[in-house]
């Protein structure tokens, strides 16, 4: 678990420029902790759910995240990786104030944009040049900033002529280039892609990592949950590596991705050890006549 270190005192009527300018840590999250309460599922019915509320300990308690902590400096571009169900996007959705915290600490300072699917902020029924908009208008940005970039965003995603018709029309690398454009394109303190960027061809992606260096040069803060570990290794500073909601090794990129991809493979071949043995527990099939 990362070492915890104070946070520079901040004067309460500091600006958030101010704030930003003199703060070490963009982002600061000190055990974090997030809990979810599986009281219903697809073979559970109401009535059975009824009745474990009415019997103590009758909520089961679901930890997502468990003494989670780090910090990510600017200029910097932190990596999370790790398997399905590990916590990633819940920790994203975290940093990004989406979900609140059942314990611990999550401190951001500055401006963020975040693209954590690719339906964030999207409305499918409106033209893609009104959901740029639309985006602007969710993340607080002014309206004619928006229409001054709009050509940017555009001509980035490379939407063409298909920008003015209805989003639901788009395929999901057309969304993908758009959102990412879009997120990307309001000069954001900290930027939080979760997937994202592995979607669209090889041109898009290209553009893609030198737009997103581009903000790590300008010293802002940047965190990538990504399962392209070329990502990893070839852009970010840093990365954490996430196992059941908690935080296994933290380090240089390609060490963790080493790491990440031998506990891969140790899972697979104990997954498959388990399966050989209930496979030679069964009975025989008996023979066809």
């Amino acid at each position: 678990m990362p070492t915890a270190v104070a946070a520079p005192a901040l004067t309460p009527d500091d600006s958030d420029a101010a704030r930003f300018a003199r703060t070490t840590f963009p982002i600061d999250v000190r055990e974090l902790g997030v809990q979810y309460s599986l009281r219903f599922t697809r073979k559970t019915t109401f009535r059975t759910s009824f009745a474990r509320l009415l019997r103590p300990g009758g909520q089961r308690a679901f930890w997502a995240l468990r003494n989670v902590s780090f910090r990510v400096r600017h200029g910097e571009a932190l990596g999370v990786i790790g398997p399905n169900g590990a916590g990633k996007s819940t920790l994203l959705q975290a940093v990004a104030g989406i979900i609140q915290p059942s314990e611990g600490v999550v401190e951001v300072t500055g401006h963020i944009s975040a693209m954590l699917h690719l339906q964030a902020g999207f409305d499918q029924d409106l033209s893609g040049r009104d959901n740029i908009m639309l985006a602007g208008a969710l993340m607080g940005i002014d309206h004619r900033v928006m229409e001054e970039r709009e050509g940017s965003i555009i001509d980035f995603a490379d939407i063409g002529m298909h920008i003015d018709q209805p989003l639901k029309t788009f395929s999901m690398g057309m969304r993908a280039r758009l959102g990412f454009a879009i997120a990307t394109a309001v000069d954001p303190d900290i930027l939080l892609l979760d997937e994202v960027v592995s979607t669209g061809d090889e041109v898009f992606r290209a553009k893609s990592k030198v737009r997103v260096h581009q903000i790590v040069s300008a010293a802002k803060a940047v965190v990538l949950v990504t399962h392209d570990m070329n990502w990893i290794t070839e852009f970010c500073t840093r990365a954490i590596l996430l196992e059941r909601g908690g935080i296994v090794a933290e380090g240089d990129p390609a060490t963790i991705v080493t790491m990440h991809v031998e506990r891969s493979e140790q899972r697979r071949r104990e997954k498959e050890a388990e399966t050989a043995r209930i496979m030679a527990m069964a009975p025989p099939k008996p023979s066809e006549a």
